[in-house]
């Protein structure tokens, strides 16, 4: 049986957390064109893989003071004229003891316990917690246009305490939420992002169609190319999280778009504008979601961005984004994050290269699946 759309968003999520690639976006990353703030002194819990670094690079850019507190395992090489704190979220929290910052980021929070531990520590000493959550936390049946007050997933308190966040991912991160909140009422701010693309993303989720694209020939479309896709460039997320610091913005807020959503053909269109000439002549071919299930392809995760809009998640691709719009959350056109992802790529060594590039269905099921698809009967 294949994963749910909410399924595959906490896997990918937990993979960009804890397994990354290089991560060159100081060049790239953007921040808002306005007169730069008083400094800040912020902490980021993590900080050093996909998320992290656009957010680092943002805050630096805007003259701010940046410590990073994590175990330094994943590109501790990153930043080095940075303050680095080392510990464990899971109870190894000394060295933030006594500290004192104007704000927190908490983008490697997953189960409850663990973001009430810093987020209690914390406390006394900081006056603002940005806590990064998931579009995820949405209960079943989400409805077209939701915005924040749609319900949230729950989960018994014995399961919740297994804290097993590949299969509660959704439900642990609403837990999160509410445990920040506990523990600095008034101070948080909860982002809920989507899809998070872009230079630096590990998870190969969105790498597909740019890959794809730009080799040409006749290339697997899914559906019929009116699904509504949402999504948010990493850089435009960091910098945004930084705006939100310096205002100490706060409550809960979908961080993504374009709302309502986008169709996937003009997704595709714009991928393909910002890849540029292909190596063969491309032809999209749209094939129908059933005969797509029928040849066990998922969406999401064989056709990433894309789930056959039905059921449970007929919702998703549609959702408000509009709190965070006001709070000045802006996003730049597909097509540079197309560009930009490819230019990544392409700097990366051989292996996690090819991975990356591969990401998403074979080269070879595709052909079979075109094939199947082009021999059916009417």
């Amino acid at each position: 049986m294949g994963m749910t759309r909410r399924e595959l968003l906490g896997l990918m999520a937990l993979a960009a957390c804890g397994h990354g690639l290089e991560t060159t976006t100081a060049s790239t990353t953007q921040t808002p064109a306005t007169a730069k703030p008083k400094p800040m002194k912020i902490l980021v819990l993590g900080g050093t893989n996909f998320l992290g670094p656009h957010v680092v690079t943002a805050a630096l850019a805007r003259g701010h003071a940046i410590t990073l507190f994590n175990r330094g395992k994943t590109h501790a090489e990153l930043f080095p004229t940075v303050e680095k704190l080392r510990g464990d979220r899971d109870g190894k929290l000394d060295a933030l003891r006594g500290r004192q910052w104007d704000a927190v980021i908490d983008p490697s929070g997953f189960v409850p316990r663990i973001v009430t531990m810093s987020a209690e520590l914390l406390a006394p000493n900081v006056g603002h917690y940005i806590f990064i959550s998931s579009i995820s936390v949405y209960a079943g049946d989400t409805q077209r246009g939701a915005d924040e007050s749609q319900p949230v997933e729950v989960v018994a308190d014995d399961v919740a305490a297994k804290e097993d966040a590949k299969t509660n991912y959704g439900a642990l991160k609403a837990r999160s939420e509410r445990a920040a909140e506990a523990a600095m009422p008034g101070r948080v701010l909860n982002v809920r992002p989507g899809l998070i693309v872009g230079p630096g993303d590990p998870t190969g989720r969105f790498t597909h169609w740019p890959s794809r694209l730009r080799d040409g020939g006749d290339v697997l479309a899914p559906g019929d190319g009116s699904t509504p896709v949402q999504w948010i460039d990493g850089r435009d997320l960091g910098a945004w999280l930084v705006t939100c610091c310096e205002q100490r913005t706060v409550g809960t807020m979908n961080a993504l778009g374009p709302s309502p959503g986008r169709a996937m053909r003009d997704v595709l269109a714009d991928v393909a504008r910002g890849v540029g000439t292909p190596r063969a002549p491309l032809n999209l071919v749209w094939v129908d979601a059933a005969f797509l299930k029928q040849q066990a392809v998922s969406g999401w995760s064989d056709l990433p961005m894309w789930i056959d809009a039905t059921g449970d998640d007929a919702g998703f691709g549609t959702l408000s984004n509009a709190r965070a719009v006001a709070a000045g959350l802006a996003q730049r056109p597909l097509a540079d994050t197309a560009r930009d992802t490819l230019a990544w790529l392409d700097q990366q060594p051989a292996d996690p290269r090819a991975k990356l590039a591969s990401s998403g269905i074979s080269r070879d099921r595709e052909a079979a699946v075109l094939a199947a698809w082009r021999a059916r009967t009417p």
